[in-house]
């Protein structure tokens, strides 16, 4: 992963486990240690699913950027679905406290998509990548090479 999707990963990924240790925290106060254990788990899947589909969509955006939005909403989309079945599913566990656990999802995936919405408004990332060989050619005073469209 080049470094900027690294940086953009960590500062998604380190709110949403901030906000995760304080849901874990006030969840083991409310619901006792079952409740801490479903926070934390919520809070790891989150962490995983969210940081996965990062992962992914940026491999597109490299491979095939012509497909990044389309991909992202589709990423996104299938996200909040695969977060649904994990409640779903756990609805009647007895490892930890559902409740806990479900709203730990909710507030651990509102973390991550705002720390991930600043990171991306924070980060310098050009969208247009400068051509090498022209821009050396420029710096010596020589003309860039025509493209081949003739005016």
């Amino acid at each position: 992963m080049p470094s900027n999707d690294v940086r953009i990963l960590a500062q998604a990924a380190v709110p949403t486990a901030a906000a995760g240790a304080i849901a874990a925290v006030v969840s083991g106060v409310v619901a006792g240690g079952k409740g801490a254990i479903g926070a934390v788990v919520g809070t790891v899947i989150v962490i995983a699913f969210m940081g996965i589909g990062l992962y992914v969509l940026q491999r597109t955006a490299k491979s095939l950027p012509q497909l990044f939005q389309m991909m992202g909403l589709m990423l996104y989309a299938a996200q909040i679905l695969l977060l649904f079945i994990f409640m779903a599913a756990f609805k009647n566990t007895t490892l930890f406290n559902p409740r806990a656990f479900a709203i730990t999802l909710v507030v651990a995936t509102i973390a991550w998509i705002a720390a991930q919405t600043r990171a991306h408004m924070k980060a310098k990332i050009l969208y247009v990548e400068p051509d090498s060989a022209s821009s050396s050619s420029s710096s010596k005073g020589e003309k860039p090479e025509k493209s081949g469209h003739s005016s």
